[in-house]
């Protein structure tokens, strides 16, 4: 029996189901050299992950969306992301064995991520995962993005369950938002990008996470 009265789990994608911060910081570090700069630090990139595009161009210009360069600088820098983000992105080793476990217990779970479906889709195929997936909601799938709860209410719609029996696992304060707009069990993937705001205990959630097997123990299946 489940610790939780869950019954689905939703992930994000980037930082809590997939490493993809190889790909997005070599895409960025791509963009600087087009400019004839030299490549920044990997660790400089990786806590921005979480947001996307901006935090990526952010990092490595130092320019928000507001600066008359950002809509051509990330229009570039999709474009080279796209050429290249499945060369060294991969699904957590750690993640592996609780889908595992998840799919043996016929526990449903599904991807629930603001990564726009043009990458997303792709990205999922090349990692084994869309066949797996009760449900892959992208950033433009619903009219709203996270924080907003569409997306998650859309996926647990594909699940099959009421939103108040899923379970929302995501390493960004933004994945908190939309969860408990949801309606959702919520959980930090402690494991993810995190970002470089306010510390991760202040971000509502029910529950935290170091290790991705510490989901089980929540489930009641370890």
């Amino acid at each position: 029996m489940n610790a939780l009265p869950i019954h689905g789990v939703l992930f994000d994608l980037d930082g809590t189901l997939i490493d993809s911060a190889p790909d997005l910081a070599g895409a960025a570090n791509e963009l600087r050299a087009a400019h004839g700069l030299a490549a920044l630090p990997f660790e400089s990139f990786r806590p921005m992950v979480g947001s996307g595009a901006r935090g990526m161009v952010g990092v490595a210009f130092d320019i928000g969306p507001q600066h008359e360069r950002f809509a051509e600088l990330r229009d570039d820098f999709l474009r080279l992301y796209e050429q290249r983000m499945m060369l060294q992105t991969r699904v957590f080793d750690a993640v592996l064995p609780v889908l595992d476990a998840l799919e043996q217990q016929q526990c449903p779970w599904g991807i629930v991520t603001n990564k726009a479906a043009r990458f997303t889709e792709p990205l999922v195929r090349s990692l084994g995962l869309h066949a797996r997936a009760r449900a892959v909601v992208a950033g433009d799938t619903t009219p709203h993005s996270k924080p907003h709860p569409a997306p998650l209410l859309e996926a647990a719609r594909r699940v099959g369950m009421e939103p108040s029996q899923c379970m929302y696992v995501g390493d960004d304060v933004r994945d908190v938002q939309a969860g408990r707009a949801a309606g959702m069990t919520t959980v930090v993937a402690g494991w993810g990008y995190l970002g470089i705001g306010e510390p991760i205990e202040a971000w509502g959630a029910q529950h935290i996470i170091r290790r991705p097997a510490e989901l089980l123990n929540l489930l009641g299946l370890a």
